[in-house]
């Protein structure tokens, strides 16, 4: 196998992984939204880290393979379409950034109750399903999306 191949696996195998990793976050997410107990909004927020801890990963290892297959092949970061895929980038790792920062704070919400009296709380509730935080996501998970478009369509 050649440089360009060994690159563009690893740039592939990153992307897959970023996706995943959203998917597996946004899943446990939602899915969080639908129970009622701390301990079980607590559960699959905790979960939520893997596809996180995936998207970290991810994310690094599809830029810096992607600036380096770039690099090999001659393209460097001038492109357009380049350019607007970082650009992406950035703005998805910002906007899935924020959506999860209350998810975060759900996490702890529910844990510190779940160890109370386990009891649905309104409080929880609302952190959970907080509109905002899910918009946030949602728009990170189109910004991923508009990603992958442009690495396979690769515009003039």
């Amino acid at each position: 196998m050649t440089a360009y191949h060994w690159l563009l696996l690893f740039h592939l195998l990153g992307a897959f992984c970023f996706v995943a990793g959203a998917v597996v976050a946004g899943t446990l997410q939602l899915a969080a939204i639908r129970r009622e107990r701390p301990s079980e909004v607590a559960l699959l927020l905790r979960l939520t880290r893997a596809g996180v801890a995936l998207v970290g990963i991810g994310s690094l290892a599809t830029l810096g393979f992607g600036i380096a297959l770039a690099e090999h092949l001659g393209y460097g970061l001038r492109p357009t379409w380049i350019q607007a895929a970082i650009g992406l980038w950035v703005a998805s790792m910002a906007l899935g950034g924020a959506g999860g920062r209350t998810a975060r704070h759900a996490r702890h919400l529910a844990e510190r109750l779940a160890g109370e009296d386990d009891e649905p709380s309104e409080e929880l509730r609302a952190l959970v399903s907080h509109r905002p935080s899910l918009w946030a996501s949602y728009a990170s998970s189109v910004l991923i999306l508009a990603v992958i478009v442009l690495m396979v369509w690769r515009p003039a």
